[in-house]
């Protein structure tokens, strides 16, 4: 278990080389519906196929009356496009009909929706509403496990233990700044330890 400091210097560390990314004009419904594609596929694809439906739809009244082969064709390359397509209409759907067209903007509404797990609710309620939460992708579930900050085998034990050992200020920041680490430092298959700035705070290097 990291004491306070090593966590505080995780956190520094990170911040002191990334910037905090998507709060400029949050969108809860674009971050939900990024989310829903960004399941099990690469984060490129992910953006390739949020940036191609809403060229095409804008808002969710579109996308609800979208035609679903339409909405495959152009979220094809985030895969399993068939599922995201009919699970993406329906989510949009049940906003209109339930909940006024709007995103909800607390968990237990957000975990009615289909489809939508914690990861995909955190995420809703950090990129799309600025509230506190730590949404655990895989960056973030390997990084954490790598770095010491946890011993665990599933992200839903992953979130529970950052909860417990990183200040709630903190908590908004984490995703972004792990995915980030995870995209250019700490990669999958290249982690370039010799350029990493939180090295020092890593049990992988020690082992």
């Amino acid at each position: 278990m990291k004491s306070k400091d090593e966590v505080k210097a995780i956190v520094e560390g990170l911040d002191a080389i990334y910037d905090l990314r998507f709060f400029e004009n949050p969108d809860p419904y674009r971050v939900l519906i990024r989310t829903i594609l960004s399941q099990r596929t690469r984060d490129e694809n992910t953006d390739r196929a949020t940036d191609s439906l809403f060229s095409v739809y804008k808002n969710i009244n579109e996308i609800a009356d979208a035609p679903v082969e339409e909405i495959e064709k152009l979220i094809k390359c985030a895969g399993f496009y068939r599922v995201k397509a009919a699970r993406i209409k329906e989510v949009s759907n049940i906003l209109l009909d339930q909940f006024d067209g709007e995103v909800p903007d607390n968990m237990k509404e957000l975990l009615t929706l289909p489809g939508v797990g914690r990861k995909t609710a955190n995420c809703v309620l950090v990129y799309g509403f600025k509230e506190p939460a730590i949404p655990v992708d895989t960056h973030v579930h390997r990084i954490s496990n790598l770095l010491g900050l946890c011993d665990t085998k599933n992200p839903e034990d992953t979130e529970e233990e950052l909860i417990k050992i990183i200040p709630k200020e903190d908590w908004i920041v984490l995703n972004d700044y792990m995915v980030q680490f995870g995209q250019t430092i700490c990669k999958p298959n290249h982690m370039q330890c010799e350029i990493c700035p939180i090295v020092d705070y890593c049990d992988h290097v020690k082992q």
